[in-house]
């Protein structure tokens, strides 16, 4: 297991042995109950965390979702149904940082096994607005995975809260990391219930393949390019820039939705000039309005790159690997791959 860098506790993976998962179709509903199911009941705080849990548990594991498909993960607030899902689980999968309501609502609750899956790898920190320093220095910033200048006064907590202080919390858009944490919580689940653990244990096995398939997909896929630029509507695609290669241009920050300042949209007309940038970015989940409004002003087209924080009627696949491939095409179609 490539576990973070600091110590994992043993609480940690007990808690993450707990852990209950079942079908995505009933951790995307908010009145499937969870306890008394006849199977290992996890609690998972959004699409990312079920996907997991649903891959690794398979038929062993019953998965609640607290994040409905279509909602903004980021606004979520606990209501008292899912606090008393969460008393009655077995486990809760949650990736701490990303959703204050659901950091607090864990933190507090009784539930025996508690995961955070950012304990599962490496964070890093990756700026408010992200700019790029290579060949424009200070003018645009600093390069993606790093705040600039108008990154500071942000750097930890923004407007909204969220507290990032640990670092970027979109582990999973990096096909690398995100089987990291896969790999940490198949050997969690493997010690909770040791008379699933073969299971467990082939489950993850194949997970993680599918992910070194698809992290070679992004390598082969983005290795001839004309341009390493792309502008998002928000920071959320920080890993997977530094993992390709790439420098993500975000018009907002770790939140979806901060307003950008006059100074950065201006920022962002020039860095789309001078880089060749030919598409915004925008989101399944969160309003397209800025996105159009900067891509109107520069003359660029727009085009969804999404975050798969959930899976809707609109996202470009049923899964998360069927949507990230979306997303790879989308990226290859922008920065002129061939």
């Amino acid at each position: 297991m490539n576990v973070r860098r600091r110590h994992i506790s043993a609480v940690a993976l007990t808690a993450v042995a707990a852990l209950g998962f079942g079908t995505l179709t009933a951790c995307s509903s908010d009145s499937a109950a969870a306890g008394d199911t006849g199977s290992f009941d996890v609690v998972a705080s959004f699409y990312p965390m079920a996907f997991l849990a649903e891959r690794i548990g398979g038929e062993h594991v019953h998965v609640t979702s607290l994040t409905q498909p279509g909602q903004e993960p980021h606004d979520l607030e606990i209501s008292a149904r899912q606090t008393a899902q969460l008393e009655e689980a077995d486990a809760a999968l949650y990736l701490k940082g990303l959703q204050p309501s659901v950091d607090e609502a864990i933190g507090q609750s009784p539930i025996a096994t508690k995961i955070d899956a950012a304990e599962l790898t490496t964070l890093e920190e990756h700026g408010t607005e992200a700019g790029h320093d290579e060949e424009h220095g200070d003018e645009h910033g600093t390069e993606a995975g790093h705040a600039d200048e108008h990154g500071d006064e942000h750097a930890h907590e923004d407007e909204h809260g969220y507290d990032h202080e640990g670092g970027d919390p979109h582990i999973w858009l990096d096909p690398v990391r995100y089987a990291e944490v896969a790999e940490g919580v198949g050997k969690a689940f493997q010690k909770a219930d040791p008379d699933h653990a073969a299971d467990y244990r082939k489950n993850t096995a194949a997970l993680v393949k599918d992910l070194k398939t698809l992290d070679e997909k992004f390598r082969t896929g983005l290795a001839n390019r004309t341009t390493d630029v792309f502008v998002t509507t928000h920071a959320a695609f920080g890993y997977l820039a530094e993992r390709y290669g790439l420098t993500e241009e975000a018009i907002s920050g770790l939140d979806p939705d901060t307003e950008p300042s006059g100074a950065r949209v201006k920022e962002l007309q020039k860095i789309a000039k001078e880089d060749g940038v030919t598409t915004v970015f925008y989101e399944t989940l969160v309003s397209d309005r800025t996105a159009k409004t900067l891509a109107g002003d520069t003359g660029l087209r727009t085009d969804v790159l999404d975050p798969v924080e959930g899976i809707t009627d609109h996202s470009r696949g049923e899964d998360y690997f069927q949507v990230m491939e979306a997303n790879l095409t989308a990226l290859r179609t922008a920065l002129g791959a061939r």
